[in-house]
């Protein structure tokens, strides 16, 4: 099968995160003496803190530091034996408080994302399945790895997706005896919440439904004993539900607790719970802090600090309610999302605040899509009134100055977060005067020697080449393989040209680019529902080619404006379309227009490497040898050369019906053993298309008649070839009978036609395509990586395109 190198996720999460250290917005060291919870120094300057997880400043209260400060003083700084065997003297009184606050025994653990680790392994039975919401917790979903070593099911849906989810509850019902779906109560970017009510209908509808409920960020601030939102909003704990607490973040101190109203799964897990029988215990600083705040907990005074929180957070509300700042999911939590949608965007609106001297998170990928970046603001009740009224009025000021700065708008940021327009205001990204622009969708709306100059010579894509396209996809009956096609042809006022490029809309696969294991078992599905995870896709070039799909004048003075004026445009028509994902294809490296797309919300990912020959100046075979480096050399004078004569070798100019029909079933052979770049089947139709086109050519191969064929007239190879009007010729498509014996190189012997043709012919370049890259430069040929920029609604369809490491 071919290979391809796959994107690696920390990869592209190092990148990004790169972009925003350079800008002076993560990364960053706080310089006080003295912490209070309200104020922070960075830089040598003082910020009001707005980017804590602690809403209620328990870490500051007194009663949890002089516990701790004794702890240490009795007991030491740690206490290293595994619970398993001893719990140190400290422990006790916690687990009692805990189990006061809840009701019920809870289960203490480190820190929640080792208690993921310990419960969720133990919790989850092999006959069991999972279901996660795509925004649940990244510790949550770390530790359902494990299950999938086991082979139990561990599938994604989109965020707070419940058709979806009950979709897949139906799916697994038959094959699993219980069904967990994993969410937190309440989500860490945008303070939304799990929909609770919604979950407990579905609980009712489908016995085999488990909740798991990561609540962290419900803790503390809500709840009766401040025991989260999630049990607030339950009021009692049926044995079909899990919740995970924290004891850091809100509650000041540091630790997580498990609950659980099934008493054998909580023996179960305290018993034999991974981390919490290898790993040390908390240290007894933590362990007294955690009880001094439980104690807080389980007292009135709980609720008045969950007032006085309350207050502030409706505060910052009314506040931000006469304002037009674009504020995402608005609710009472004390976590609050101002969308910016540009990552640039964000970090200048970050340095402006920080300027102003308040102290904001930048929300970025992967923690939310790269096109709904945004800033986070939480509320907590150490920021003052003043505070909170200073922080608006800076946001009031900086917004817009922030989106000017960056060539955004606020109709950006309500297109990208799908959130009615705050305000009707048209923006010239660029004056009328300095760029001119045309958008057409027919190539034949294009003038042909304009285009082949600036974009023909490479793949299928020059101006006959697209409208042959156009004739095979355009209007297709097929669903897949229908697509509509869009040309931008942008010059200066001297009808100079800076860009031009072209784009398809249609269905891809999510998988596209994910390992072959991963679409081999999505295949599986699609059997049953042909349409199982794809997503509609306005991409650059078309699924059909390769190559450089972009003219850029990049000496010009304006070209960046031209780039920037055509991701604005080209917005538009992914809002048109209700595109899943907007993708950029394929660009040769480049620091400038990596930094571009970045800044406009794109995620750089490889793409498969491009395999061309140059060098067709070779006369004789003997000449085209010398081309090969000593091993290829001998390679090709040993398992490709000798094995020439054994085909007949026809090229035709059309085909005849019979031999599309066996041309299109070797097509198929190869389609349906190679899942490298894994796209939809192209119809036999396509193929009649091809056959009448005077642009197409045929390279058709017959193994003659030898005790290794019983039938000499049965066709084995065939390559697909357009021959481009800028002296390139592209073996576009390849068919081959896979039951041919190995010994006679048929892949190979039919990229060596190939390239003899194209000599023959006198084309000064060939295009090999992707994938088989080993193959292909054994036969002399270059192999150029390339990169694609990918924009999407939500992270869910990238990660299964496999951009990312699937999760």
């Amino acid at each position: 099968m071919a290979k391809i190198k796959h994107n690696n996720f920390i990869d592209t999460v190092d990148e990004m995160l790169a972009m925003a250290k350079n800008e002076g917005t993560i990364h960053l060291y706080a310089e006080d003496k003295i912490l209070s919870g309200r104020i922070l120094q960075i830089n040598g300057k003082a910020l009001f803190h707005f980017a804590t997880t602690s809403y209620l400043g328990l870490e500051y209260d007194n009663r949890l530091k002089d516990a701790a400060i004794s702890a240490i003083t009795k007991y030491g700084t740690q206490f290293p034996l595994s619970k398993t065997y001893l719990s140190h003297p400290l422990y006790h009184e916690l687990e009692t408080k805990i189990e006061a606050m809840y009701g019920m025994p809870g289960i203490v653990t480190k820190n929640s994302t080792l208690g993921h680790f310990a419960v969720i392994p133990t919790a989850i039975r092999d006959e069991d399945g999972v279901l996660l919401d795509h925004q649940v917790h990244w510790s949550v979903q770390n530790a359902c790895q494990l299950l999938k070593l086991r082979g139990i099911p561990v599938e994604m849906i989109r965020h707070n997706n419940l058709q979806m989810l009950e979709d897949k509850i139906k799916e697994l019902s038959s094959k699993c005896k219980k069904i967990w779906y994993m969410a937190d109560g309440v989500y860490s970017m945008f303070g939304d919440y799990a929909p609770i009510s919604d979950l407990l209908e579905l609980c009712k509808k489908y016995a085999q439904l488990q909740l798991y409920f990561d609540d962290v960020h419900g803790m503390s601030w809500k709840g009766k004993n401040g025991t989260g939102y999630v049990l607030d909003a339950l009021k009692e704990l049926p044995e079909n539900i899990m919740i995970v607490g924290t004891l850091s973040k809100t509650f000041g101190a540091s630790g997580a607790v498990f609950i659980t109203s099934d008493t054998t799964l909580r023996n179960r897990i305290k018993n034999f719970g991974g981390p919490l029988t290898f790993s040390a215990q908390l240290e007894p600083a933590s362990v007294a802090a955690a009880s001094a705040s439980a104690a807080i907990h389980l007292s009135p005074e709980i609720t008045i600090l969950q007032e006085e929180l309350a207050q502030k957070i409706g505060y910052f509300n009314s506040l931000i309610k006469a304002t037009s700042l674009p504020m995402i999911a608005p609710n009472s939590s004390p976590v609050f999302f101002l969308g910016t949608a540009m990552p640039l965007t964000a970090y200048r609106l970050v340095q402006r605040l920080f300027s102003e001297g308040y102290f904001v998170n930048p929300g970025l990928y992967p923690a939310v899509p790269v096109k709904n970046s945004g800033i986070r603001i939480t509320v907590s009740r150490n920021n003052h009134q003043e505070d909170i009224r200073g922080l608006v009025q800076a946001l009031e000021y900086h917004f817009p100055r922030a989106l000017e700065e960056t060539s955004n708008t606020l109709h950006q940021v309500s297109r990208a977060f799908g959130i009615p327009e705050i305000l009707q205001k048209k923006e010239k990204l660029i004056p009328q005067t300095s760029l001119n622009f045309q958008y057409e969708t027919s190539i034949q709306q294009v003038d042909k020697a304009t285009w082949n100059t600036l974009l023909g010579g490479q793949s299928t894509f020059d101006w006959d080449g697209l409208c042959f396209l156009e004739d095979a996809f355009k209007n297709s009956v097929d669903a897949e393989n229908n697509w509509s096609f869009h040309y931008y042809l942008i010059t200066d006022t001297n009808d100079l040209p800076l860009l031009a490029t072209f784009f398809t809309f249609g269905l891809w696969k999510d998988d596209m680019l994910a390992p072959e294991s991963v679409s081999q078992q999505l295949e599986e599905k699609r059997m049953r529902d042909p349409f199982y995870l794809t997503s509609k896709v306005l991409g650059m070039g078309s699924l059909f080619t390769e190559g450089n799909h972009c003219y850029l004048n990049d000496t010009h003075p304006l070209c960046k404006n031209a780039v920037v004026f055509l991701l604005e445009q080209v917005e538009i028509l992914n809002q048109n379309f209700n595109a899943d994902m907007l993708v950029l294809r394929d660009f040769d490296e480049d620091v400038q227009l990596n930094r571009i797309f970045h800044n406009q919300g794109f995620i750089k990912i490889n793409m498969p490497e491009t395999c061309i020959i140059e060098n067709v100046s070779w006369n004789t075979i003997e000449e085209f040898t010398t081309t090969l480096s000593t091993r290829s050399k001998k390679h090709f004078m040993k398992e490709i050369l000798p094995f020439e004569n054994a085909f007949e070798i026809l090229i035709k100019e059309q085909l005849t019906s019979d031999e599309i029909t066996q041309g299109y079933q070797l097509y198929l052979h190869v389609k349906n053993n190679n899942y490298a770049v894994n796209t939809f089947t192209y119809s036999i139709d396509v193929f009649r298309k091809m056959a009448t086109n005077p642009h197409w050519e045929f390279i058709l191969l017959y193994l003659k008649n030898t005790e290794d064929s019983q039938n000499e007239s049965a066709l084995v190879g065939i390559l697909f070839c357009y021959k481009n009007s800028g002296r390139t010729y592209v073996p576009s498509l390849i068919g081959m009978d896979y039951a041919i014996p190995k010994k006679f190189s048929l892949y190979r012997q039919l990229l060596f036609q190939g390239i003899k043709r194209a000599k023959e012919l006198g084309y000064k370049k060939i295009d090999l395509g992707i994938t088989a890259t080993f193959e292909k430069r054994k036969l002399g040929a270059k192999v150029i990586p390339k990169v694609a920029y990918i924009q999407a609604k939500d992270n869910f369809s990238m990660e299964f395109m496999g951009t990312i490491q699937t999760k």
